[in-house]
């Protein structure tokens, strides 16, 4: 008999939430020009966490206005001048650490293991490992003494939400940018708690300005036309549209978009360890990650043993309070979200593939999707081709290497892709041939600052982290 698991909740006293924000310009936090406010609430509990102000086009142009005038200073520091404000940053987000991800899990909904263990680890590294690069730039690649671009309107999403923070300011501000960032609509806490760590740090006013609110108040910071380079993480569609947007300006854009990445096992690859990876890439924030591994390519002779081994592990999974260090299964960020998954895997079964979840009993308040599997998926089924952004994997087939890379590339996104095999020759002639900008071997979803990440083909242009990262935001 199994040993049942006792709660190991981690303290809300560990952050203290204010009833209410404001704008974060010019170094000092604002009320919105139009008095706007929205609620962010917990997707766990449905709980409203706090009251927020909502930036509009007039805030924008505050904000750009700020971070134009903050540029000239900025921009001539020393590069070892501006590392030390990024070191600085970088270390007050360790010590703060226990703080920030109980308040990424109450705002977002994900496991408070994975933002302890992972995003927060994260983040600081992305800082640490930029405040490095600051003074080297003459040695980056790009030419002697390359120069920044001016002002970086920023849009993030809330899968991420520190995370793609930190992937978008640390490389701005090493090479000497000044920066616009809008925060999803429905994770803005820890944007604004990172604008109060710049504070902390002494970062000069106007250097980074956060301004919280909906797709028009990005939409408004993209068309600015005082804004020298647009970065944005978030759909295809949205992503369309900024292009779009900026088509015939001078802008710099990088878009780091949707995915639907293959997870390709072999039949020589290790099963347990193969069903790990599968299970971290695509149940890992509840799927709701760009790179995810959506799609399982599982070699003919292998099938039946992979899936039997794969339905064991799911059914160990737990779901629930994703203030429990025990949780592995969080929230779905928001109820529009998790109607889009509902809607999306109620085609599935429509369209004829065999649907499977674990025993699973979901909390009654909040927003929950059980693990999902599908089977007897063909790729012409819709859970094969569209995004879902959640806890789903359909698992198709393959005979030989040249069928899985056919299937594998046989997507409009280009992100990501896993591929599991004893053979190192095979995962080189394999992963040369993917169009994905991503490729794992033997694992998944591992992040590292510096190593380069995006996307081909509707997975955006571009790449953040790495030494590639830095040409983003240089005039190169």
């Amino acid at each position: 008999m199994a040993f049942e698991y006792a709660p190991a909740p981690e303290s809300r006293g560990n952050v203290d939430i204010a009833p209410s924000y404001g704008l974060f310009i010019d170094g000092e936090f604002t009320e919105a020009a139009d008095g706007k406010v929205f609620k962010t609430v917990s997707p766990s509990t449905e709980e409203v966490l706090s009251e927020v102000a909502q930036a509009g086009s007039e805030d924008v142009d505050r904000a750009v206005k700020a971070a134009r005038r903050a540029f000239e200073k900025w921009s001539a520091l020393p590069g070892s001048e501006r590392a030390k404000y990024l070191f600085r940053i970088a270390r007050i987000i360790q010590e703060r650490s226990r703080e920030l991800a109980v308040l990424e899990t109450l705002d977002n909904g994900k496991p408070i293991k994975e933002t302890r263990d992972a995003d927060l680890p994260l983040v600081a590294a992305h800082f640490f490992y930029y405040a490095g690069w600051a003074d080297k730039l003459d040695h980056a690649g790009f030419g002697p003494s390359p120069r920044p671009l001016g002002v970086a309107g920023q849009v993030i999403p809330w899968n991420f939400p520190l995370l793609m923070l930190a992937w978008k300011i640390a490389p701005a501000l090493a090479t000497g940018n000044t920066v616009v960032l809008k925060p999803a609509e429905t994770t803005p806490l820890s944007a604004l708690f990172f604008a109060d760590i710049c504070r902390q740090a002494g970062l000069p006013k106007g250097v980074v300005n956060i301004l919280p609110g909906y797709g028009d108040t990005g939409a408004a910071i993209v068309a600015h036309p005082d804004v020298n380079k647009v970065a944005f993480t978030g759909s295809t569609a949205v992503g369309k549209e900024i292009a779009r947007t900026v088509a015939g300006t001078r802008k710099k854009l990088t878009l780091e978009l949707g995915g639907k990445g293959a997870n390709i096992v072999f039949d020589d690859a290790p099963v347990d360890q193969a069903v790990e990876g599968i299970v971290t890439g695509i149940f890992f924030n509840q799927g709701q990650v760009c790179c995810a591994g959506s799609r399982l390519l599982v070699q003919e002779s292998i099938h039946d043993e992979l899936l039997e081994s794969l339905k064991r592990r799911l059914s160990t999974l737990r779901l629930g309070d994703p203030l429990d260090k025990n949780t592995d299964i969080g929230a779905i960020n928001s109820a529009e979200q998790l109607a889009r998954i509902t809607a999306l895997t109620e085609q599935g079964e429509a369209e004829g593939a065999e649907r499977w979840s674990p025993a699973c009993e979901l909390p009654s308040s909040g927003y929950w999707f059980a693990p999902t599997l599908f089977t007897n998926v063909t790729q012409a089924h819709t859970v094969a081709r569209d995004e879902i952004f959640g806890p789903v994997l359909s698992v198709l087939t393959f005979r030989t290497p040249e069928e899985a890379v056919a299937k594998a590339n046989n997507t409009p996104y280009g992100l990501s892709a896993g591929i599991w095999t004893e053979k190192g020759s095979r995962i080189l002639a394999v992963a040369n041939k993917l169009r994905a900008g991503v490729v794992w071997s033997n694992t998944f979803n591992k992040f590292d600052p510096t190593s380069p990440f995006g996307g081909y083909k509707e997975s955006g242009f571009g790449r953040e982290g790495g030494r590639h990262g830095l040409e983003a935001y240089l005039d190169v």
